[in-house]
């Protein structure tokens, strides 16, 4: 996500009337593999109500869809939230996963036609939640990218992933929330971390962002230190794999969900929080 750096459980449907079987949802940022310790996913429950809104609930939040006067858009975004909504933001996306994901989001980007962002930067605006990337199922917190340092013997839960955006300013923010574990008996270190870049468009729809600095803020125990920048390295220090610098072009947009295909050529979903 950043250029330095978001289980099978039956789906419940709810509502006054009996709605189609909608089947079963599958449940299941760069660096070497690392041992990633999972939450466990819950279960999903999609609720329509009589005023004809969508509700989707998970562990991961909620996302609400107000449905316009032909529902096949609205279709194809249930679609696409039912196959990346169990994967734990795709840390525990299998094959079939990837495949399922890559299918129903090219349906969603060709029911949308080409973006083209010259004049509607603003539809960036916004602090969004990371729903799937598909990078994460290499099971490491950056997958094709260095990302944080972990192994063996550092367990890293990944908790809450974003992107917060302001086109008026230019600053482009990826924040994660991660637990990552200590040795009995000392208490796991609960962090965020928020990587600071700034963002260009190129083109009608592709965007570049150049890092600029890592803050890192602890909670729980240690919620009382201040924040703190973690030094960057110097350029010519930098490994080739970690320029500094990163783009990805966004394939689907509009008022609660984003579409991103990055450099590399990682699938990336997420919604308005």
């Amino acid at each position: 996500m950043a250029a330095s750096s978001a289980l099978s459980s039956p789906a419940l449907l709810s509502n006054n009337r009996s709605p189609p079987s909608c089947g079963s949802v599958r449940c299941s940022m760069s660096s070497s593999p690392a041992l990633i310790a999972t939450p466990r996913s819950s279960r999903l429950r999609f609720t329509i109500p009589e005023r004809r809104s969508l509700v989707v609930k998970s562990t991961v939040g909620e996302v609400s869809f107000r449905e316009p006067e032909t529902s096949g858009m609205e279709s194809l975004k249930l679609k696409l939230l039912s196959v990346v909504s169990g994967l734990n933001r795709g840390l525990v996306a299998s094959v079939d996963d990837l495949q399922s994901a890559e299918a129903a989001a090219k349906l969603l980007e060709a029911a949308g036609g080409p973006v083209d962002l010259t004049n509607d930067l603003d539809k960036l605006q916004g602090k969004w939640r990371l729903l799937y990337s598909s990078a994460f199922s290499s099971r490491s917190l950056g997958g094709s990218r260095p990302g944080l340092p972990t192994g063996r013997l550092i367990p890293v839960t990944l908790g809450q992933v974003f992107q917060r955006i302001d086109v008026f300013s230019k600053d482009f923010d990826n924040i994660a929330q991660v637990e990552i574990g200590a040795p009995w008996p000392f208490p796991p270190l609960e962090a965020t971390a928020t990587l600071a870049h700034k963002f260009e468009l190129l083109g009608t729809c592709k965007i570049k962002i150049t890092f600029e600095k890592t803050t890192v803020k602890t909670s729980g125990n240690l919620a009382q230190i201040p924040p703190f920048e973690i030094p960057r390295l110097p350029d010519s220090f930098r490994p080739p794999s970690n320029p500094g610098t990163g783009d990805f072009e966004v394939t689907y947009v509009d008022e609660n969900m984003r579409i991103t295909r990055g450099d590399r050529g990682e699938l990336r979903v997420f919604v308005i929080a």
